[in-house]
């Protein structure tokens, strides 16, 4: 499993709180994790961010 996977699995509740802090348009609807959906989640962070799939997994495995 690739490292940034392993810290949404991890750490999801604290990551979705610095989430929340950086995107304050995205509800919790939008931040529900989802064990093998790691992809979904971050194509949904991706657009409230308006970066690219490199730059949003980037910012979560250097949180």
């Amino acid at each position: 499993m690739e490292s940034w996977k392993q810290k949404l699995e991890g750490n999801w509740n604290v990551l979705k709180g610095k989430v929340k802090q950086q995107y304050a348009q995205m509800t919790d609807d939008d931040l529900v994790y989802q064990k093998g959906k790691e992809d979904e989640l971050v194509g949904r962070i991706q657009k409230a961010a308006g970066k690219s799939k490199e730059e949003i997994i980037k910012w979560i495995d250097n949180l």
